[in-house]
């Protein structure tokens, strides 16, 4: 299958072609980046196209080859999500491109949404619910998800919103919290601030996150809204601890230094219930 997968050289992105290329299909990879992506090991096997959605295109099915099913993964600016940025201008070029695509011929399309979209529901959050996003971030991505569903009624193609929830590995964003320990690791730091860490939330490796995905889009018997998530409830402090056990590092935990953010709940989770589904097949 000819897949194009946009934010390419992403945290995600990156993964995402590898494992489609794993499993045999011919993978168009796009992003604005043409020197990031030249890094990957994978460059040679894709097909690659830099591209800025910002810019308009006549027809970007064409543009890009007429890909068979699109998993879009690019959106700019995180993991800043209570920029109005979000809202201003990603929902904007998004929808433009992704629309483009659907009117000139695509059929399939994957869009990665954000557990954010639930807003400050805690508890375990099933796709069902009403989205309630506070954060220009959850509002833009569920306002893009309804324009595509609206966009439905219109145009006949089929629709998955794979809801991600916390994703850590390689490749993530120096202002994770993992990624920042393993700074305060590798400078030889005594402390390492945090918040008091009793946050419960739910947390894939993004090598997981990527297996799912690419088995969520070659799947055709489950489709809409999809939680991407483990359905198991850590907290941050236990996912912390964990990771210093795994490398078998230690640090003075100085909890209570940050507070907890307010744009998400103490405790939620996704019910994987629907993922379950697909990967049981």
């Amino acid at each position: 299958m000819k897949v194009l997968v946009t934010g390419a050289t992403g945290f995600i992105g990156r993964h995402v072609v590898y494992e489609l290329l794993r499993n045999g299909h011919h993978v168009i990879a796009s992003s604005t980046n043409p020197v990031e992506a030249e890094s990957h090991q994978w460059f040679s096997e894709v097909e690659y196209i830099s591209y800025d959605l910002k810019v308009e295109q006549e027809n970007s099915f064409q543009f890009f080859q007429q890909p068979d099913l699109l998993i879009h993964l690019a959106w700019e600016d995180l993991p800043n999500y209570k920029n109005l940025f979000h809202l201003e201008k990603n929902l904007f070029s998004n929808y433009r491109f992704l629309t483009n695509m659907l009117k000139n011929g695509l059929e399939h399309l994957i869009v990665t949404g954000t557990c954010l979209e639930y807003g400050m529901q805690c508890g375990a959050l099933s796709e069902s619910m009403e989205t309630k996003p506070e954060s220009p971030y959850g509002l833009a991505k569920d306002s893009l998800r309804k324009f595509l569903e609206q966009l439905q009624n219109k145009i006949d193609f089929e629709f998955k919103w794979v809801r991600l929830f916390y994703v850590y590995g390689k490749g993530q964003s120096p202002n994770s919290i993992l990624s920042q320990l393993d700074s305060a690791l590798e400078k030889g730091e005594i402390d390492f601030n945090m918040s008091g860490g009793e946050q419960l939330r739910d947390y894939l490796p993004v090598e997981k996150v990527a297996e799912y995905l690419a088995k969520i889009a070659m799947q055709s018997r489950i489709k809409g809204i999809i939680n991407c998530c483990s359905g198991v409830p850590i907290s941050i402090r236990k996912l912390v601890e964990d990771y210093l056990e795994h490398k078998q590092k230690s640090i003075c935990l100085n909890l209570g230094y940050y507070p907890y953010p307010d744009y998400e709940p103490m405790a939620f989770w996704g019910d994987n219930e629907r993922l379950n589904k697909i990967l049981d097949g």
